[in-house]
């Protein structure tokens, strides 16, 4: 189907206000965008609390986590993390989708602002995204108030980096993961499939915009193949927790995402995925801008409080 009305007429005002493609860019000039959308946004709903702290990174560096704790008791801590091509983006564009996710779930939600490329290519991301899963897992009780379950997330950039946070966790006996939540995310470095070559599907995110980002974060194309890149790649998917998988259905990554949970759901791992018509790329982190961002809300948090519940 066609794009839906609210979303042709979010890119429509987009286009008015003309601008170079995402592909033509500075990394500096493409983050700029995050303060517009942030601003289209509004502010995110209140919180019980919230806590920020910096992390020491792998290589002596740093980075930031925010911890947002919703009302009431906290059902479980949830890893979220932000996507963005792993070169833009941060925790304040997401600090509204974080409350959101906080509210709706029950979980406490730590966002985590992984380093981006090009200043630091991969795998910091990666490495990144494995400290701050271990210090969480470290402090649930803290977190939490309980030990609850750990839930790893995220959207796109994100969603690759919770993917391979799940099969790090079950390879190097790590954080034991109750869920992972993967929205529209990237699972292979394959820029000529057929999502990708779908006309309908160049719009926010497009095949040049992908190559952009995979040349700032893994420009040693060999490196590509490596499951900490690309998780689809991974040998074997057995064993990992259950997957909720969202894919949008014009998007250059819809293929990989659907393939991926295909590929989970064959190696024996509980999966539940779900396309979302007339959605572009993006689409979930648009709150208050795009209706379809709730309806995703809307599947997620149903999806983890389902699965919360068996685990009483």
């Amino acid at each position: 189907m066609a794009l839906d009305e609210a979303t042709a007429g979010f890119l429509a005002s987009m286009a008015e206000g003309g601008g170079k493609p995402l592909h033509e860019m500075q990394p500096d000039e493409a983050r700029a965008l995050g303060p517009m959308l942030m601003e289209l946004s509004g502010p995110g709903p209140e919180v019980t609390s919230v806590a920020e702290e910096n992390l020491t990174a792998w290589d002596g560096g740093s980075f930031r986590v925010r911890t947002l704790i919703p009302d009431g008791t906290v059902k479980g801590v949830f890893v979220y993390y932000h996507g963005g091509g792993w070169v833009i983006g941060d925790i304040d564009q997401y600090d509204g989708l974080g409350r959101e996710l906080a509210n709706r779930t029950g979980c406490a939600v730590v966002l985590v602002d992984y380093r981006k490329a090009p200043e630091n290519q991969y795998p910091a991301a990666v490495e990144d995204s494995w400290t701050a899963l271990n210090w969480v897992a470290g402090r649930v009780r803290d977190i939490a108030g309980a030990e609850v379950p750990l839930i790893v997330g995220g959207d796109s950039a994100g969603g690759n980096l919770a993917a391979i946070m799940a099969q790090r966790s079950r390879d190097r006996s790590g954080p034991a993961i109750a869920l992972q939540v993967l929205v529209y995310p990237v699972t292979d470095a394959d820029l000529d499939n057929g999502s990708y070559s779908d006309p309908a599907n160049q719009l926010m995110l497009s095949r040049d915009s992908m190559v952009w980002f995979w040349d700032y974060y893994v420009p040693d194309k060999s490196a590509r193949s490596e499951p900490d890149a690309s998780p689809a790649q991974a040998k074997d998917l057995s064993g990992l927790p259950p997957a909720v998988v969202l894919t949008a259905e014009h998007d250059v990554l819809r293929e990989e995402g659907e393939a991926y949970a295909s590929a989970l759901e064959s190696a024996g791992v509980p999966t539940q995925s779900r396309r979302f018509p007339g959605q572009m790329h993006g689409f979930f982190s648009m709150v208050n801008i795009l209706p379809g961002a709730a309806t995703g809300m809307d599947y997620v948090s149903e999806a983890v409080n389902e699965r919360l519940a068996t685990l009483k």
